[in-house]
């Protein structure tokens, strides 16, 4: 298994998981101020404000839903719900985060939410991919057993490594939103639409294949979501496509 620990400083241990995190959000941040400049309806010091709230709020709605659909554990052992060093942070719940966010901040400061969240969905599909990399890091996020020559290797037992079907999946779909769809852009919310649709397809698949999903009873918790999500952008694709159109 690899070493989730990157190096050591001063007595303090830094992890990958952390690390490909950072990468991830610092990407997300210059891809979204350069699409920014491109739609010409966003000053560029949106992205950083927004961000500046997004982010730790983000962090804490994806520990608040994983904590939540792990309460038997959590209740138990109160004090490790605030260590997410060894990952435990669920994309679904940051996800949700950063939607009331962007919505709440665009209201505030008058900009379009579709707008906002069309500059966002790119960069954050690929820190999404790039964070999938802290997983396999940490030993978590695989599948079950599988004799597929790209298995990896888990307490003696080659699995389906689906951090890694995951990762190339937010890179594919990172893209086709930025050098195809963003530049074709019909509607506001089309490209964040997109986003929601094509993530949401195929975590839906990915998550059927995984060991440590947090489950909703007999139902595995991010393909109910998954199901949810897709109808969802599928709506909000087919009402802004009459609506928000780009002249």
């Amino acid at each position: 298994m690899p070493n989730p620990v990157a190096f050591n400083l001063f007595g303090l241990d830094i992890r990958w998981y952390g690390i490909f995190i950072g990468i991830g959000v610092l990407l997300a941040y210059e891809i979204g101020k350069y699409l920014a400049r491109r739609i010409g309806t966003l000053p560029e010091t949106a992205l950083d404000d927004f961000l500046i709230l997004a982010v730790p709020l983000g962090v804490l709605g994806a520990r608040t839903w994983y904590v939540l659909f792990e309460w038997g554990y959590y209740s138990q052992h109160m004090s490790e719900i605030i260590n997410i060093r060894q990952g435990g942070l669920a994309i679904h719940g940051g996800i949700m985060a950063g939607i009331l966010v962007g919505l709440v901040y665009c209201k505030k400061k008058g900009y379009h939410f579709f707008d906002l969240a069309d500059c966002i969905a790119p960069g954050l599909v690929l820190a999404q991919g790039i964070g999938r990399w802290g997983n396999y890091m940490n030993g978590e996020a695989h599948g079950g057993p599988t004799d597929l020559p790209w298995a990896i290797l888990v307490d003696g037992v080659r699995v389906h490594p689906t951090f890694l079907y995951e990762s190339i999946l937010d890179l594919c779909i990172f893209a086709l939103l930025f050098f195809y769809v963003f530049k074709r852009r019909k509607f506001r919310g089309q490209v964040f639409a997109l986003y929601g649709i094509l993530y949401s397809i195929g975590r839906y698949f990915i998550e059927g294949l995984r060991t440590d999903s947090l489950m909703i009873g007999p139902f595995r918790t991010a393909q109910v979501t998954s199901i949810a999500l897709i109808i969802a952008c599928l709506a909000i694709y087919i009402i802004c496509g009459k609506r928000e159109k780009i002249a």
